[in-house]
């Protein structure tokens, strides 16, 4: 015992007394302390642990590129406190699109700054803290021996409390395009194998390895979400576990040599995030990624507006069209090849009649654009073949004219949406980027969806490396040049930036609703996503397929896994300002009633309240339309089906609402009966309880608009 004791105080020394810094409301508190030289820092949410004391700090790569050359050491140990400061922060700022009309942005911060003795060299190590959570990043102060560095790895760690459950996807370098799995984090090794199933290009790295935003739930009903915000100039954070102490550590997306990054100072890395509360519908209602974002930088943001479009896209995907115009071409030489002496191959769905036919409708029906793919030449050899020379991004296929066309669309009333498919050859797309805003500008495009399939070019590069990073971001703020929205496909996962760069109207960067063509994807997926991928920012999910057996239209044995009603839930709980209604216009027209919510919803809100809750099993989300009185609400569930209960507290006091409810039909069911849905009209007013029954992988959605 005597021994014990002695032991303790000749320890007690190597631990610095922990600095502590709070919420705002006092629930979430971060505390700071060295052992032995290490940073340490520890978390906890109304007493109750978070994340346990865990290690921070950067290990080096001996370099030449380094300013310390091949002698490079780590910034890992060896520290003293050299100060610390703290301060408090409180705003309230408009988003140019969101969920709401204000968000505030309101936390408390402490600044650690450390000195390494050895190597003379200081780093700062920055905590903000909310009520929903904290951030944490690195800073490094521009010094005489801390220019330039390249990073091996970082060693930020999450010391878990317990065996969580989790809803992960396997960590990858180059596809977030995978189905969640729900497990312990004991057992996401056993589940990894079958976890990682097949896609155009894919770099897995660890069987314990998983991506960010990652959602946890602990037996005593803490939702943890740990995520990363504001990744510029930087490679994506991934998590890899160590599965006997529970413990992630940040592992980030190397560059095609294996490094982890290649910084200059002054330089402060994206913030390490940890989301916390006792009540699902917090992590939802978060701006905690939003918030630890730079404002925005675009000064004249009139030209950026939400979007609901149509498109010549889904008959592709399910296989019944496609992108390229010809069957005679096994290789195309860009500039070269004359289609004008090519046979169409009568399936090519980016032709001037087709696109017409969606211009009509989207003027009919009051949709704002019609995206187009497969307009441009090149699609007969786009894939596979790691060309670098693959599209020029301004050239049509005879059958697409682009002046005619766009001429067409706006005397109606509706803009065309362009498509820039890179098939992940980056150099060409950006030899070629100037020069398709160019053309986008002339012709009256004020959108982008551009994509990333395949392997990167150049070659070795993964799709989330810090030069695909600035990538992404180059291509954001070269459209903000020439006034244009940009919605990216197959890029890196979303940290936020659409607060500083709000024309990143879009992002794909997850399993869309064209997995539902290749297979389906499970009834909780959508359920999941608004927990996970959508903390950073919105997703294009293109949702809106009422067809939901592929079958009755096509040779494609697919069904979609979810009923009508809840394709319509979507668009209120897959948050967006770009949202789709992916499916063909005939479709539509067959079922016009229930069609009337997708013309009536909006994309733009003042007001967003998560009614109900809770992760893969149901999300209800009332949301206000901008600059109306009007309000939008949806439900989703998973495969157990749900009882929405909706009470209509945030209505106005004194006001009466016509309220349309479009729900599963009592026989409706994702795999049986997928199109049985009833449309009830009422007059309700604020107090009013709605009780909704939601088929399995079904849904609802409703429309009040104020009398």
């Amino acid at each position: 015992m005597k021994r014990n004791i002695m032991l303790s105080i000749l320890a007690a020394p190597l631990m610095v007394a922990a600095q502590t810094v709070t919420s705002p409301n006092g629930n979430v508190e971060v505390k700071f302390s060295l052992d032995g030289g290490r940073p340490v820092y520890e978390m906890s949410y109304k007493g109750k642990a978070v994340v346990k004391p865990s290690h921070l700090g950067l290990e080096l790569a001996k370099s030449k590129h380094a300013s310390k050359g091949m002698e490079e050491t780590d910034l890992m140990d060896g520290f003293t406190v050299k100060s610390t400061d703290t301060s408090s922060f409180d705003e309230t700022w408009k988003p140019v699109w969101g969920e709401t009309a204000t968000i505030r942005n309101h936390y408390n911060e402490m600044a650690v700054t450390l000195s390494q003795a050895a190597t003379k060299r200081d780093i700062t190590i920055r905590f903000r803290v909310y009520d929903d959570g904290m951030g944490l990043r690195y800073e490094f102060p521009q010094q005489e021996q801390l220019n330039y560095f390249v990073i091996k790895e970082e060693r930020t760690e999450f010391a878990m409390a317990g065996d969580h459950t989790a809803y992960w996807i396997p960590g990858d370098y180059d596809t977030q395009e995978y189905e969640t799995v729900i497990s312990r984090l004991s057992e996401i090794r056993g589940k990894m194998k079958e976890a990682i199933t097949p896609n155009s290009s894919q770099t897995p790295f660890s069987d314990t390895g998983v991506q960010t935003s990652l959602q946890l739930k602990t037996d005593d009903g803490l939702y943890i979400n740990i995520h990363e915000a504001a990744c510029v100039n930087y490679a994506t954070m991934h998590l890899n576990l160590d599965d006997k102490t529970m413990t992630f550590t940040s592992w980030l997306t190397p560059d095609g040599q294996g490094m982890k990054g290649y910084i200059q100072t002054p330089f402060n890395t994206p913030w390490r995030t940890v989301m916390v509360s006792d009540d699902a519908r917090d992590m939802l209602a978060s701006n905690l990624i939003l918030n630890l974002n730079e404002p925005c930088k675009i000064e004249d943001t009139s030209w950026i507006k939400p979007v609901k479009y149509c498109g010549v896209w889904w008959e592709m995907i399910v296989g019944k069209g496609t992108w390229s115009y010809t069957n005679d071409l096994p290789s195309v030489h860009l500039g070269q090849t004359d289609y004008a002496k090519c046979k169409p191959n009568g399936t090519h769905s980016a032709n001037n009649e087709k696109v017409k036919r969606y211009i009509d409708f989207a003027a009919k029906n009051g949709l704002d654009q019609v995206l187009v793919e497969g307009w441009n030449e090149g699609w007969e050899d786009w894939f596979g073949h790691s060309k670098l020379d693959v599209f020029d991004f301004i050239t049509p296929y005879p059958d697409f004219d682009i002046k005619m066309l766009n001429d067409y669309a706006h005397s109606k009333g509706v803009k065309l949406m362009m498509h820039h498919e890179t098939s992940s050859s980056v150099w060409n797309y950006e030899r070629w980027m100037e020069q398709a805003y160019s053309l986008m500008n002339k012709y009256g495009y004020n959108a982008v969806k551009s994509g990333y399939v395949g392997d990167i070019i150049p070659r070795g590069e993964h799709h989330y490396s810090q030069l695909m990073n600035n990538h992404y971001l180059r291509a954001v703020t070269e459209a903000a040049k020439h006034k244009i929205m940009v919605n990216a496909h197959e890029a890196t996962r979303p940290t936020g930036l659409c607060r500083t760069w709000p024309n990143l109207i879009g992002n794909e960067s997850a399993r869309g609703t064209e997995y539902e063509a290749f297979g389906g994807s499970a009834p909780y997926h959508t359920v999941i996503l608004p927990f996970t991928r959508l903390q950073g920012g919105p997703m294009d999910y293109t949702p809106g397929i009422f067809e939901t057996q592929l079958s009755t239209w096509s040779d494609n044995p697919s069904f979609v896994h979810t009923t009508l009603c809840g394709q319509l839930s979507l668009y209120l709980v897959m948050y967006s300002p770009l949202q789709m209604a992916a499916d063909l216009p005939e479709h539509y027209e067959k079922y016009d009633d229930a069609f009337q919510f997708i013309r009536d919803v909006a994309v733009d809100w003042d007001d967003s309240k998560y009614l109900e809750a809770e992760p893969a099993k149901y999300i209800t989300v009332a949301r206000k339309a901008k600059g109306t009185d009007n309000w939008f609400v949806g439900g989703k569930c998973g495969e157990e089906g749900h009882t929405a209960v909706v009470k209509l507290d945030f209505l106005d006091k004194g006001r009466k609402y016509e309220c349309s409810i479009y729900q599963d039909a009592k026989d409706a069911d994702y795999e049986k009966n997928p199109k049985a849905y009833t449309i009830t009209h009422k007059t309700v007013k604020k107090g009013d309880v709605l009780k909704i029954k939601e088929a399995r992988g079904g849904g609802f959605a409703m429309s009040l608009f104020a009398k």
